[in-house]
C-alpha cells in the first residue's frame, strides 16, 4: 500500500463508522450490519497483513485524526448496541 491508499482506506473506514453511528442511533440493525460488511472487507487487507507504510508529518497527524474519529465513532455505536445487547436474553457480554 502507498501512502495515500493507506489514507484513503481511513477516510473510507471514518466515513463508514459514522454512517454506522448514525444507523445505531436510529435503530436500523440492517444498514448498521450491512455497514460493518463494508468495513471488515475494506479493513480485511491489513489485516490478512498487507505492509503499511510509515506515515510522518501532515500524513501521519491526518492518519491520527482520522484514528481519533473512528474511536469516537464507535464508541457511539457502542453506546447505543451495549445497553440493547445486556437487555437481550443470551447476548449479555
Amino acid at each position: 500500500m502507498t501512502s495515500n491508499e493507506v489514507l484513503a482506506m481511513y477516510e473510507n473506514v471514518a466515513g463508514l463508522t459514522s454512517q454506522m453511528a448514525m444507523s445505531a442511533r436510529a435503530n436500523d440493525w440492517e444498514s448498521l450490519g450491512r455497514l460493518e460488511n463494508q468495513t471488515a472487507a475494506m479493513t480485511a487487507t491489513v489485516a490478512a497483513g498487507a505492509k503499511v507504510p510509515a506515515l510522518d508529518g501532515a500524513a501521519r497527524q491526518r492518519k491520527i485524526d482520522l484514528l481519533k474519529q473512528i474511536l469516537a465513532n464507535d464508541r457511539a455505536i457502542r453506546d447505543v448496541t451495549e445497553p440493547w445487547l445486556n437487555r437481550t436474553p443470551g447476548m449479555a457480554q
